[in-house]
């Protein structure tokens, strides 16, 4: 973590309003000057720099990522404050807008490029490249498990460690010492040969004049005094003594409000609407026609909810209408099928020949995976309040995304992305579906059409019946074992790739492998869902090496170790997993334990699932998971985090399905689209490694390894082996010990 060359591009730092304004420049010149007015003491922010240092002196980090509940205001702080050895109590955080200028390019970069180094010479330039791509496509993202190792590692460090060797200079010159004799503690310059001290603030109107060194010195993790602590999460007072705002809790004077209905078949459109119906139901002001949808504006959300119930609306039809969940599973096989015919498959890993060798191999095993749709169903429905006045459009909502959205929504209603302000407020659950503009852009489309600021609420039914879903999915697998029963070949056919493309990827040492897919159209909407592609492969292969492990009669802890022999940080997590979950320690009858490991954005985890069943009731009671993400940055943070993507994974494991009735959405609810309850929820114990290497990612890793630990311990208690989810449509009983080989 101390290779800083491709991450030192910190160049300038420029005076505004009394405040040292520190920015990380992508190209040469002072980009901090484009936006330093927007941290002076009209308390305007600022764009595309990380900090500010002002004469009381706290340091405020310009975080440029939306919080949603992982805790990245408070991680992406902490990362700065240590690198500037800045005191932790006097740090501020302050959430980035929306501006061109404040274009990830760091996640871009760092996702596209990883660790890769380069002269010093290059980076300005390679920088550059990335910041114009990001303005272009207007990337403003919070997703991807992305914040920290790249945002925290390729900018907040960076920045802050700038910063630092700004005041010390600062500080020499002004008490004619040299740099080498002073050091940075706790936001104070110290020179102890002279006995002098005095806080940053002192030095930030001669630093801002400093120039910069290119390549600013990064801390080693021994001498970390922040990073690797869990101080209480800024978040956190505001939630808990409910002062904090999300974007439901926006309340501009003179709002009023309005609720959706759209096409329930995907692709339909308006037909008719009856206003007459409904032209006297009190608090009406308006029906608005959006052509794939019908608002209804009202002084309040019940009332516009009351007239929207009653409002006679027709829908054209679609060639989708009688479209059931069936039709789509069997398209899905069709093309499977089709692909293999024809030799249509689309390559994603190849390693030997493993069709050579399954032909060759006396044994082998086959199986096949499915798994449903799934909604987002965050605790806060999708909302926005737009209001236009003066040329400009005011957004307050929630958004993953919000320079993107600035410019969905300007594009909508005939603005520059520069003519939209954003106010980005708490968000109530993300998951991946609030980087998807449509409800904002319904939203704008809303306020155009009257004088007053409006607020769009999405009913319960509306946010579950129009969501953008994961992917519904076959996934089909042959593999060979040879006379002492270790895997030699290994063939998974799937439909429909999307991110990231390791997904379905294993780590284990098989020298045959052949990894392949097709694709498929269907006319449900595809989303981002919390570890995307991983959600599914991990139950699709870590399910699969059990099975495996089965057959070839091992045990599946040592069958998964022995296959990870070239893959040392996979075995110390996996070991740790089965030590502190005591795996060979006897259950009693009708208890199961099972196992997955899985690696996704940058992070490994494993689980151990303890389940019991009787009479056809399942009970998870314990969890222990293990993780390494190279270093954890805030281990309290890490932990939740873990706990939130085992919760998660667990209720899409149990009970998540989303099923297309004629051509819709079924369901419409949490009593058809059940979450897992408190009473249901095991003890989690978490265990953390901080193996080295890059950083990975914590908001989305603890999701993929849960259902196949799962799916596992089910067999293990009863011998039934679950190939498709969610479990609840399964009757569990026990069988008999059940293996599906074919010579």
């Amino acid at each position: 973590m101390g290779k800083w060359s491709r991450r030192a591009f910190v160049s300038t730092g420029l005076l505004a309003g009394g405040v040292l304004v520190v920015g990380v420049a992508i190209r040469p010149g002072n980009r901090a000057g484009k936006v330093a007015a927007l941290i002076a003491d009209d308390g305007v922010t600022v764009l595309n720099v990380w900090l500010k240092i002002a004469p009381d002196n706290t340091v405020t980090a310009i975080v440029p990522h939306a919080e949603m509940g992982q805790g990245v205001h408070t991680t992406l702080a902490m990362m700065l404050a240590d690198e500037m050895d800045a005191d932790w109590s006097l740090v501020r955080m302050q959430e980035a807008p929306a501006h061109p200028e404040y274009a990830n390019y760091a996640l871009a970069k760092g996702y596209a490029l990883g660790d890769a180094d380069f002269p010093a010479w290059l980076i300005d330039t390679i920088d550059g490249v990335f910041l114009a791509a990001t303005k272009a496509i207007k990337l403003q993202i919070t997703g991807g498990s992305t914040s920290v190792p790249t945002t925290g590692m390729l900018g907040m460090r960076v920045a802050g460690a700038a910063a630092r060797a700004m005041l010390l200079q600062a500080a020499s010159d002004a008490w004619q010492v040299p740099v080498a004799e002073l050091r940075s503690e706790n936001s104070l310059i110290v020179h102890e040969a002279s006995g002098r001290s005095a806080p940053f603030a002192d030095f930030a109107v001669a630093a801002a004049d400093v120039s910069l060194p290119p390549k600013p010195r990064l801390k080693d993790p021994h001498q970390f005094r922040i990073m690797g602590t869990s101080p209480p999460r800024l978040d956190i007072p505001a939630k808990t003594d409910g002062s904090a705002r999300f974007g439901i809790d926006a309340d501009v004077p003179g709002m009023k409000y309005a609720t959706i209905r759209a096409a329930p078949v995907f692709g339909s459109s308006v037909v008719a609407v009856d206003e007459a119906v409904v032209q006297d139901m009190p608090g009406l002001r308006k029906i608005v026609n959006l052509g794939d949808a019908v608002a209804v504006i009202a002084d309040g959300y019940w009332q516009a909810k009351q007239v929207l119930d009653r409002l006679p609306v027709e829908f054209a039809p679609t060639d989708h209408d009688t479209t059931e969940q069936g039709d789509i599973f069997s398209h899905f096989a069709a093309v499977l099928d089709a692909a293999n015919a024809r030799d249509g498959n689309k390559v994603d890993f190849a390693r030997g020949d493993a069709t050579a060798a399954l032909n060759e191999s006396a044994k082998v095993i086959e199986a096949e995976y499915r798994v449903p749709y799934l909604a987002h169903a965050p605790m806060e429905p999708m909302n926005c309040t737009a209001w236009l006045h003066d040329g400009k459009c005011e957004l307050w909502l929630g958004t993953q995304n919000p320079l993107g959205f600035a410019a969905e929504v300007g594009d909508a209603i005939g603005l520059g992305v520069e003519e939209v302000i954003v106010h980005n407020q708490y968000l109530g659950g993300g998951f991946g579906r609030r980087a998807f503009p449509d409800f904002a852009i319904q939203a704008g489309r809303i306020a155009a059409e009257v004088p007053y600021p409006v607020k769009l609420i999405w009913s319960r039914e509306e946010d579950m019946r129009h969501d953008h879903y994961r992917q519904a999915s076959i996934s089909r697998f042959r593999a060979a074992l040879d006379s002492g029963g270790n895997p030699v070949a290994w063939v998974n056919q799937y439909v429909d790739k999307h991110d990231p493309v390791e997904a379905p990827h294993i780590p284990y040492a098989i020298g045959n492998q052949l990894i392949h897919y097709t694709e498929s159209r269907t006319h449900v909407p595809w989303g981002f869902w919390r570890s995307v592609d991983h959600s599914l492969h991990a139950f699709f292969t870590e399910s699969f090496i059990d099975e495996l492990a089965h057959v070839a009669g091992e045990d599946p802890y040592q069958f998964r170790r022995k296959l990870l022999q070239n893959e040392p940080r996979y075995r110390d997590v996996l070991d740790l997993a089965a030590e502190k979950a005591d795996w060979s320690r006897a259950l009693p009858a009708g208890w199961g334990r099972g196992i997955a490991i899985h690696r996704s954005f940058g992070t490994i985890v494993a689980n151990v699932v303890e389940v019991e069943v009787s009479d056809g009731g399942l009970r998870a009671h314990r969890v222990v998971c293990t993780v390494d993400c190279g270093f954890a940055m805030h281990p309290d943070g890490l932990v939740a985090q873990m706990e939130s993507g085992i919760v998660c994974g667990l209720t899409a494991a149990l009970y998540g399905e989303i099923s297309i009735r004629r051509g819709a959405v079924a369901q419409g609810n949490f009593h058809d689209y059940p979450m897992l309850r408190i009473d249901e929820t095991p003890t989690i114990e978490t265990h953390i490694i901080n193996g080295g290497g890059r950083v990975g990612g914590a908001g989305e890793p603890g999701t993929p390894a849960i259902a196949p630990a799962l799916a596992n311990a089910i067999f293990a208690a009863t011998g039934q082996r679950i190939r498709e989810l969610p479990i609840r449509k399964h009757d569990l009983q026990r069988h008999e010990l059940e293996s599906r080989d074919t010579a």
